[in-house]
C-alpha cells in the first residue's frame, strides 16, 4: 500500500463551532472513539494551544499489558475548521517519544446546522524500526466511519 494515510467523511446536523467543542474535550473522546480502545481521559482540560499535552487511558487485547496510557501532543488547533494530535507515550523519566502518526478532524460548515467534518489518521511519518513491529493502519478502515457516527450521535444529543 502507497497510501500512508485513511480519512472518511461524514456530514453532521450541527453548527461546526458545536463539533469542534465536543472534539476539543478530551472527556469526549472515549464516545466518540470507533475501536473501544480510548478508554478516559487523564488530562480533562479542553483543548485550546498547539504543543498542549493531553493523555489518555486505553485497553487493546493484543497490548503487552492491555491497559496502557497514551500521550497526545495537540499539532493543529484552527477553532472551529481543525484540530489534530500526534499520539506517543511517556516514557519513565517523563520524555514523551511520538511514533510518527496523527489524528486529524477537518470540519466544513455546510450551513448554520450542519458541517461536513473529516477524520483521517496518517502514519506517513512513522519511522521504519516501528514498522517492523507494527502494522499500519492497526484497526480496519470501518474505525473512521465509526468514529464520525459516534461524534453524530454526541453532537446531536442522541
Amino acid at each position: 500500500m502507497d497510501q500512508e494515510n485513511v480519512s472518511a467523511t461524514l456530514t453532521v446536523a450541527v453548527s461546526a463551532a458545536r463539533a469542534f467543542a465536543v472534539l476539543a474535550d478530551p472527556t469526549t473522546h472515549s464516545a466518540i472513539d470507533g475501536t473501544g480502545w480510548v478508554q478516559e481521559a487523564v488530562d480533562q482540560a479542553p483543548l485550546t494551544e498547539v504543543g498542549q499535552i493531553f493523555r489518555m487511558d486505553m485497553y487493546h487485547a493484543n497490548h503487552p499489558n492491555g491497559d496502557y496510557q497514551v500521550a497526545n501532543k495537540v499539532h493543529v488547533l484552527d477553532p472551529p475548521r481543525a484540530i489534530g494530535w500526534l499520539t506517543g507515550e511517556e516514557k519513565g523519566d517523563g520524555h514523551l517519544e511520538f511514533g510518527g502518526w496523527s489524528w486529524r478532524y477537518d470540519l466544513a460548515p455546510l450551513g448554520p446546522a450542519e458541517t461536513e467534518v473529516t477524520l483521517t489518521y496518517d502514519w506517513s511519518a512513522v519511522p521504519q524500526f516501528i514498522r517492523e513491529y507494527l502494522q499500519f493502519p492497526p484497526f480496519g478502515p470501518e474505525h473512521l466511519t465509526n468514529s464520525l457516527h459516534h461524534l453524530a450521535e454526541l453532537v446531536s444529543g442522541r
